[in-house]
Parts: structure tokens; sequence; C-alpha cells
């Protein structure tokens, strides 16, 4: 059976690398069927599950990985239900339901849609979890065998981190193509940095709220899996603000005439305005994740509230 994902396109980005001495190298995920690198991970899964009997899939998302689920269902004739939070935006609640795709709004946050979800499973009907699953972590690894396979042997990977399941997936790829040794920079944004708490505390945990735009980047508690990479592999956690992952979407548009959601907009955000980290690294690889809840209006939106909030709090402390 034939993936359900495709081989995206490795470009060198030239505005991306005039920021850092070094070359940057884009994995174009957003280019996926689907729109976000979700697809690779998930499809494996559904296809593994259907070889194992499997009549009906049904998931929680804040967006791409519902579109994910859709899609890969539509491809292998297997009804579909994507239970999302109340924050989901409706570009992507409709993006599910064009999928053929049943689609239950549930909950404040993933946390609260994924419990509801679970509820909804049974011998025939699979749960496809978002980011916490060893078949999606298998499938994203297929990113590393598409860049080794390019000739291409980066010094760096930078990616961002939601629930973590990228991030496996990219740890994993290395380490099958001989790269193991190559470090990871995880990034995330404030308000959705469960990651980054669970290391500044020394314990996997959760975070109280999410309260981050970057709703696709919304997981309260990243996978076990992922913090214990933490330990085993060099993991360079960094945090962005909202302002700096919207703006640098928006930067990016410009650039490569794409656009992505402020969840990609926060790896991206780390080579616009580049950390130390990267300085001396001469092939940096960028997992551009994607996104398919996103329109240039609503980032716009997105860009104007912030920057009034930024000035709201710069005239406010000055008061």
């Amino acid at each position: 059976m034939d993936t359900l994902h495709i081989e995206t396109p490795l470009i060198e980005s030239i505005p991306l690398g005039r920021k850092v001495k070094g070359k940057v190298w884009l994995k174009l995920e957003a280019l996926q069927p689907s729109g976000s690198f979700k697809l690779r991970g998930i499809g494996n899964a559904c296809q593994t599950y259907l070889r194992k009997g499997a009549k009906k899939f049904v998931s929680s998302s804040g967006g791409n990985a519902g579109i994910a689920v859709a899609y890969s269902g539509r491809q292998l004739g297997i009804p579909v239900t994507v239970v999302v939070p109340e924050s989901t935006t409706e570009r992507s609640i409709e993006a599910i339901k064009q999928e053929h795709a049943e689609v239950i709004v549930k909950g404040g946050t993933w946390q609260e849609a994924h419990d509801y979800s679970v509820k909804l499973t049974d011998s025939e009907c699979i749960h496809i979890h978002p980011f916490d699953d060893p078949l999606l972590w298998n499938g994203h690894a297929t990113i590393l065998d598409e860049v080794k396979k390019s000739g291409l042997s980066p010094d760096v990977v930078v990616l961002s981190v939601g629930g973590g399941g990228l991030m496996c997936g990219i740890i994993e790829g290395l380490c099958r193509n001989n790269m193991a040794t190559v470090p990871v920079i995880a990034v995330e944004t404030d308000g959705a940095d469960s990651l980054s708490a669970s290391l500044s505390a020394g314990q996997h945990l959760e975070i109280e709220d999410i309260t981050s735009v970057a709703t696709s980047l919304g997981a309260k508690k990243v996978a076990k899996a992922a913090y214990d990479w933490c330990y085993k592999h060099e993991v360079v956690s960094h945090v962005v603000s909202d302002i700096d992952a919207v703006d640098a979407c928006l930067e990016f548009s410009n650039d490569h005439r794409l656009l992505v959601e402020p969840a990609c907009g926060a790896t991206l955000s780390a080579l616009y305005n580049p950390i130390e980290f990267l300085m001396d690294k001469k092939n940096i690889l960028v997992v551009v994740c994607g996104g398919a809840g996103v329109m240039i209006d609503k980032m716009n939106d997105w860009k104007q509230k912030l920057d009034n909030n930024r000035l709201q709090g710069i005239f406010g402390s000055s008061g």
C-alpha cells in the first residue's frame, strides 16, 4: 500500500540564511495534502490499523491532526469522527468537514476534547492520537529519510513542539539515518510551553492552561516520550512570544509566498530572531510543519491585537 503522504520539497532559504552564518534548508511539510506534517504519522497509523481490521476512526485535534485523520479516512474509505475544542478555527473545522468527516465541538481545551473522543471508541472504532503513538513517530521519521536521500547532512534541526510527536519522530529519524548526534531546537510559544515548563521543573508535568494563539501547540502536557528524549538526545528548549511567532509567519509569507500557522511561526521565529545556538551551524534544517487553520486576514488580526497588547504593556508599565 502506497503512503498517504507525499515527499515534500527541501529548499534553501536565502532570506533566512542571511540571518545566520550558515545555510538554512526548509522541509516544506506545509505542502502535504492535508496542509501539515501530521499526515505522515497519522497516515501511517490509519493504514496500520486498517490492516488490523479497523472499521472507523475517531480523533481529537486542534485542527491539523483532525484534518489529517479525515483525509486519511476518505482516502482509505473509512468513516471518521473528529472531536475538536472550542478554540479551533472555523477554517480548520470546514477543512475537516470537506474530507467527509463528522466534527464534534467539545470543551475549551484539546485535553477536554481528547477525553471525550476516547469515550467514542470500541473494538472496531479506533482512536487515532494526535501525537502520542509510536506509529505516528515512525511516520514523522520519514522526513529525515527524505533529507538523508537528498544528500543533506544537517548540523541542527529546528522544529515546533506541541504534544511532542514531531520531535519524537525527528529524533527517531535522526537515529535511524546515522545522525544521532545532531541536536534539535525544540521551539514553543509562551502560553503553550509544556515541554519547557517540564524541563525547568525537572519532571513531566501539565501546565495550567493554554493561553497562546498557537492553538495547534495546545497540549497542556507533552508526550512522555518527548520529555524522556530530552535526557537521551541533545535537545535545546526555546520559547518565543506569540507576537514573534505571528511576525515570523508574515515575514515568511513575504519571503516564500507560503502562509503557515503561528505554531509553525514559532520555529521560523528562531531564525528570523536567530538564537545564539544557531550562529555557528553550517547547515540548519527547519521543519516547516505547516498548518491549514489560518488565513491572512486572521493573521493580520492577531498581529494587530498582539501589537496593541504590547503597546499597552509598555505604556501601562511606564505610567
